[in-house]
């Protein structure tokens, strides 16, 4: 089956793209909202975060300590690395668990914010990134969250700049306002389509 990872910095429009593809029948998997669920059900991760950052981590009745791991993480980058090197791991076997549950089709689409970051775009056979000039992607954001623009640059500069991503990607969907959307999407839509079949 082909795997198709699909990516955007912050405000390129990521998760609607997605839900475009799932009305065309496509399977998507959302790799954050994945990773905020495994932080709570998969056993060999909890037993990882407890044991690097205490059990204080969880609460007693097993839900996450939200609050407690984010003043940890936020702003230390070692121990980000060290939070994200448990999560990522999780996250990939839930993404196997997602394919074998979705054989049947064609292809399937795993979304993810950091998916040349983690490295998980190995993963898929193709890449998708999803551009925007910098000014709409910040308003978009600070609409969107109300949040002020320092905070939106704040995400944006802790991301891999757009640029870079864009080499990396076999495919790109350009959501600048302007260009229509569906034709792009469509078009690699019968793209995979195709490729799936050989």
């Amino acid at each position: 089956m082909l795997k198709v990872g699909l990516t955007g910095n912050i405000g390129s429009g990521k998760t609607t793209i997605a839900k475009v593809f799932e009305l065309l029948g496509i399977p998507v998997f959302y790799a954050d909202d994945e990773a905020k669920k495994v932080m709570v059900a998969d056993e060999v991760l909890i037993a990882g975060i407890k044991q690097t950052f205490g059990n204080e981590a969880y609460f007693d009745d097993g839900s996450l300590n939200r609050k407690y791991i984010s003043n940890i993480v936020f702003n230390n980058k070692t121990e980000l690395e060290k939070l994200n090197a448990l999560v990522h791991p999780a996250v990939f076997r839930a993404f196997e668990r997602f394919d074998e549950q979705h054989h049947d089709a064609p292809y399937v689409i795993r979304e993810a914010a950091i998916l040349f970051e983690s490295g998980s775009y190995k993963m898929c056979d193709r890449a998708i990134m999803i551009t925007a000039p910098i000014e709409t992607r910040i308003n978009r954001v600070m609409l969107r969250d109300h949040l002020t623009r320092a905070d939106v640059e704040s995400r944006e500069a802790r991301q891999m700049p757009q640029d870079k991503k864009v080499k990396l990607a076999n495919d790109l969907i350009i959501n600048d306002g302007k260009q229509l959307v569906i034709p792009q999407i469509l078009r690699l839509h019968e793209l995979y389509l195709s490729l799936a079949q050989h």
